[in-house]
């Protein structure tokens, strides 16, 4: 897969291009999340049936993550959207893209589309929200513990035996992205967004949690606060919903793109 340069650093991507009739495909930006993820969650779940379904789907690792970059220093949120305007704009898109974001893949999301409304026509968050102080507060608590939980070599023990090999060995690539970087300490100090800046966040959005997910609390408290958000609660998921239930987000990302979502308010109807 090729990779781009943008902001001083190589971002690896994967573009393939959707053909449907009479007009141009639809683009999905796929934004994965934090740790052990990249565009490989997006890209062999999602992949397949998207693009045989035409749509123009953009794929890429984000900055310290696969095979992009790994710079010291630079991982505030601002610093994601910034790369992501800088994606589009080498690669010519030209057109307002409709954004899928997994975890802190939807945080930002969130940014880019209060940053660049003109440039987003639309939002699916994956058991996500967006940089509030609250969020920064919670991911930086998680982020400091995740990192103390790893340095404790017991810890990958524990992961191999219940989750396998594989799982350990990601767990150890992550606890090298914290250790080699400020990412602990700069995602949490990044710019969040207040109520009044939420509000103007005025494109369709669709929450997508699992019932046992972050927000299993609250699983409609985007809608609280968007003014065109609606929900869709998988039952019986937790955070993974992405992996999990690949074949419903599938469903409900097909639906919500070709479809073209109303402005109006309906809790659980992707329409």
């Amino acid at each position: 897969m090729p990779t781009i340069h943008v902001n001083d650093i190589d971002i690896h991507y994967l573009h393939m291009r959707g053909k449907v009739s009479g007009g141009p495909a639809p683009t999905l930006v796929c934004i994965h999340g934090l740790g052990t993820d990249s565009l490989a969650s997006f890209y062999l779940t999602l992949a397949a049936p998207l693009a045989a379904a035409g749509v123009d789907l953009l794929f890429y690792d984000l900055r310290g993550h696969g095979n992009s970059t790994r710079p010291a220093h630079g991982y505030r949120v601002e610093n994601f959207v910034t790369d992501l305007d800088g994606i589009l704009t080498a690669l010519q898109v030209n057109l307002p893209v409709h954004l899928v974001g997994n975890s802190f893949g939807g945080t930002v999301a969130f940014a880019f589309a209060a940053a660049h409304p003109a440039k987003t026509a639309s939002l699916v968050a994956i058991e996500s929200e967006p940089p509030t102080d609250l969020w920064a507060q919670r991911v930086g608590e998680l982020l400091r513990s995740t990192k103390e939980q790893l340095s404790n070599e017991e810890t990958f023990q524990q992961i191999a035996v219940m989750f396998g090999d594989h799982h350990a060995r990601l767990s150890r690539q992550a606890y090298r992205r914290l250790e080699e970087t400020t990412m602990a300490e700069e995602i949490p100090a990044g710019r969040v967004l207040d109520l009044v800046e939420l509000s103007q966040i005025t494109i369709p959005v669709l929450s997508i949690v699992g019932s046992d997910g972050f927000q299993a609390e609250d699983p409609y408290q985007l809608e609280g606060i968007l003014p065109n958000c609606r929900t869709v609660v998988i039952q019986d998921q937790d955070h993974s919903v992405l992996v999990e239930a690949h074949r419903q987000v599938r469903d409900l990302l097909l639906g919500w793109i070709f479809r073209r979502p109303a402005t109006t308010n309906v809790p659980g109807d992707p329409r």
